[in-house]
């Protein structure tokens, strides 16, 4: 036989012994697919590089990539290659350059930066089936289930608007005024900023918005007309490139002074962490302002990378950039890729593209659609991603099933003087705190109303007193208080000649409560009827229900037809038969009985008695001899008769068919209202 066919039945015999092998192995539950790992994987990054946030994340990605690529115990042999795209701070140009981006067969994006484009390249990567890793698109829309391949690597403002309503319930108001830029940003937090306080009894009375980029000029307006409104507490959200206009425009109007409260979303923070140094005159224009800073728990690993900082600035060729939390979230989103990658290539994930016959380009287009190609592992790779969990420089980096991450949590700051200082916590696991959250994560949660605590706050003016929160505006509507104006029982409520023109035990117990209020309530009494006759109560209630009194005061019963239309106070009289009378001494006087009855009341008692009289007469003088006599005798037995019955019985004798007449007749005459039921 031929040597050489020797030798490839040879190797045939060993290919086939090489592939049961495999199959033994495959059928024997081993999960470990060793599958061939390409030497490079591209990652888009899509951010805006010069602004506050930029110059953070820069030098953080590009120090996660190279430490990810130095680092032999992960991705072996694999290098991660960051594409860099600028997105100029438009929603326009950042789209383009996102959809430019995905030309490079990229298994992740990380970004953007603005919510608005994340909007919009959301619908993209959910086409083409890539993983959208956001560092610093905070909009809380971007969780919903229409946005699945988006990931948020940075904590939602759905839990900073919370942690804000959570203070004002704290500090005891009840109204804010949210100013705050006109995109997806600035309306998606807002919206939930109002849901928040609505769950502590509190409201947004007022939305502010601007438009992104708006003057300095369009900015002082809108300030004008919220210095007229009565609130005094504002909640700025905005963004850090522009929001310190705000703050210029309030203090040249004379906002930043006592009285008023300002809160700053994570903006704040963010912005002054970044400057180095820190300006004087920015920092004046801040005094007394409270803010929310993302909480990022101390640790060995952070405390290195801020050493490493100055260096990985001029690398970067960003020598101005400063450090804030944005630079934790955009270093953890590279290591969050890679550590991904691993468990999705230990799994048998293979990066391949393939073309959508829907994207192709037609009539001539140059867009060059067809160059968008779908990632075929996009969706297991989204599930390995969805469940890492590993502690990068930001803390536990663990997402909940609604795709946030797990523990979010911020410091709740006051800029006085040239610093900062931290006056608490806030987390989602016990809420206001002055102990810092990851001491409170090893404890049972616990969020009454008694475990809420915060240091003590310098306000605006350098005031330590809790500010009122609100005034009474300039251009501020009086109160319409409607007085019913009785001509009885005036001691209740009637007109007077003296301000406030009204008087009475209801206008006094008002004033009293009123007065006991910590702010002013400019009011006009109104008074309601022709103080002919009593007006009639039910007109008022409705006039009062029909907006046209703001208020009324008086002795309105409180009944049930009149509770479905208007809200009543608590009762400050019982209820029952009483009678309101002048507090006045007087003398007292023995002929004090005869002040009830008036001289027609006793002229009336005396004719009934001597008609009483006469009836007896008629009716016993024929039978009773002493009803018998002369005239003047019997006109004597008639007086005595009458007037004696009211005081005792008599001696004298009776029929009883006659006695029994006259007591009813005396009964019919005295009482005729309880004869009718006799």
């Amino acid at each position: 036989m031929d040597v050489s066919l020797i030798s490839r039945l040879a190797s045939f015999r060993r290919l086939r012994l090489f592939v049961f092998t495999v199959l033994v192995a495959v059928d024997a539950g081993d999960t470990s697919v060793s599958v061939p790992r390409p030497g490079t994987v591209n990652i888009g990054v899509l951010f805006t590089m010069d602004s506050v946030i930029g110059r953070a994340a820069k030098p953080a990605l590009q120090a996660a990539t190279d430490d990810v690529n130095s680092d032999s115990s992960i991705l072996k042999g694999v290098k991660l290659n960051l594409i860099l795209h600028d997105t100029n701070c438009s929603g326009f140009l950042g789209t383009v350059e996102a959809l430019q981006l995905m030309e490079n067969d990229v298994v992740a994006v990380i970004g953007p930066q603005s919510s608005g484009i994340a909007h919009v390249i959301s619908h993209v990567v959910n086409e083409l089936h890539v993983p959208l890793l956001s560092f610093a698109a905070t909009d809380p829309a971007l969780s919903s289930l229409q946005y699945t391949y988006f990931l948020r690597t940075t904590p939602s403002d759905y839990f900073q608007m919370y942690a804000i309503a959570d203070m004002v319930d704290y500090y005891g108001w009840r109204e804010v005024i949210a100013i705050y830029v006109d995109d997806d940003y600035g309306r998606n937090g807002i919206s939930v900023l109002g849901d928040a306080l609505a769950k502590k009894r509190a409201k947004i009375s007022y939305n502010a918005p601007f438009t992104p980029g708006a003057t300095r000029s369009d900015i002082n307006d809108l300030l004008v007309g919220v210095s007229q409104m009565e609130s005094r507490v504002y909640v700025v959200h905005v963004n850090p490139d522009s929001g310190l206009t705000v703050f210029s425009v309030a203090e040249v109007l004379g906002m930043m002074t006592s009285s008023y409260v300002w809160i700053a979303t994570d903006w704040l923070p963010s912005l002054i962490d970044s400057m180095e140094p820190v300006d004087t005159d920015t920092m004046n224009l801040i005094q007394g302002v409270i803010a929310l800073r993302h909480h990022t728990p101390d640790s060995t690993g952070k405390r290195n990378f801020m050493a490493r900082w100055n260096t990985l600035k001029y690398k970067a060729r960003f020598g101005h950039s400063g450090f804030n939390s944005y630079a934790l979230y955009a270093y953890d989103s590279v290591w969050l890729a890679a550590h991904a990658l691993e468990v999705f290539f230990n799994e048998g994930g293979i990066v391949s593209f393939s073309s959508d016959l829907r994207l192709h380009d037609t009539n001539g287009s140059t867009l060059h659609l067809a160059s968008l190609r779908v990632f075929d592992g996009g969706a297991q790779f989204l599930q390995t991603l969805n469940r890492i969990n590993f502690v990068g420089l930001s803390g536990q980096i663990q997402f909940d099933p609604d795709r946030n991450l797990v523990h979010p949590a911020f410091d709740v700051v006051n800029f006085v003087g040239t610093g900062v200082r931290t006056v608490g916590f806030w987390s989602n696991y016990s809420h206001l705190s002055v102990v810092a959250p990851e001491i409170l994560y090893t404890k049972p949660p616990n969020t009454s109303t008694s475990n809420q605590k915060l240091h003590d706050v310098i306000w605006p003016g350098e005031i330590t007193k809790r500010p009122r929160g609100w005034v009474f505006p300039n251009n501020g509507k009086t109160l319409q208080i409607a007085v019913p104006n009785r001509v009885s029982y005036k001691a209740f409520v009637a007109e007077d000649k003296s301000p406030p023109g009204v008087k009475g035990y209801c206008i006094d117990v008002f004033e009293a409560a009123v007065n006991l209020l910590s702010y002013p309530v400019p009011r006009s009494y109104v008074l309601f009827g022709d103080g002919k006759r009593n007006p009639v109560y039910n007109d008022l209630v409705n006039q009062v229900a029909q907006n046209n009194y703001d208020a009324a005061v008086g002795d309105v019963t409180i009944i049930t037809n009149r509770t479905r239309i208007v809200d009543f106070t608590q009762p400050y009289m019982e209820s029952g038969l009483v009678v309101v009378v002048p507090v006045k001494e007087e003398k007292s006087s023995p002929w004090a009985f005869l002040q009830p009855f008036t001289w027609q009341m006793w002229g009336v008692t005396g004719a009934f008695f001597l008609f009483v009289g006469a009836v007896v007469w008629i009716l016993e003088h024929r039978l009773n001899h002493e009803f018998r006599g002369t005239p003047r005798q019997q006109l004597m037995t008639i007086c005595w008769f009458s007037f004696s019955t009211m005081f005792f019985s008599h001696s004298t004798s009776i029929s009883q068919h006659h006695l029994f007449n006259f007591s009813t007749l005396r009964f019919i005459i005295f009482e005729p209202e309880l004869y009718r039921g006799f």
